[in-house]
């Protein structure tokens, strides 16, 4: 039954927030740029986005716009900070990310 549900999210384009404090979305396919996608969060409510880069399947993308140095939450933890800005759909990946919290 879990295979046949996970079937049918990733033929739909879509994407999970693991945690309500989340400010990025994993992706359950890959996703091309200009592409929409259907974002399901922790409490089962669904909206669209479109994705402005390339995604691959199990990366994250900005659910809003990023700053300079904002933090990356997943899994309600902060996991890095931006090392740019970032427009709402963009790939988010150690390209673009970094994090200092082991070195302080």
């Amino acid at each position: 039954m879990g295979d046949m549900i996970f079937s049918s999210l990733t033929a739909r384009k879509t994407a999970l927030v693991l945690d309500q404090k989340d400010n990025v979305g994993v992706a359950l396919a890959d996703l091309a740029a200009g592409e929409a996608c259907t974002v399901i969060d922790d409490n089962g409510r669904e909206f669209e986005l479109v994705v402005t880069e390339n995604i691959p399947f199990g990366h994250k993308f900005a659910l809003h716009d990023f700053g300079k140095d904002e933090g990356v939450i997943k899994y309600g933890e902060e996991i890095g900070r931006m090392k740019d800005s970032l427009p709402k759909g963009g790939w988010i990946h150690n390209h673009n990310m970094y994090c200092d919290r082991g070195m302080k």
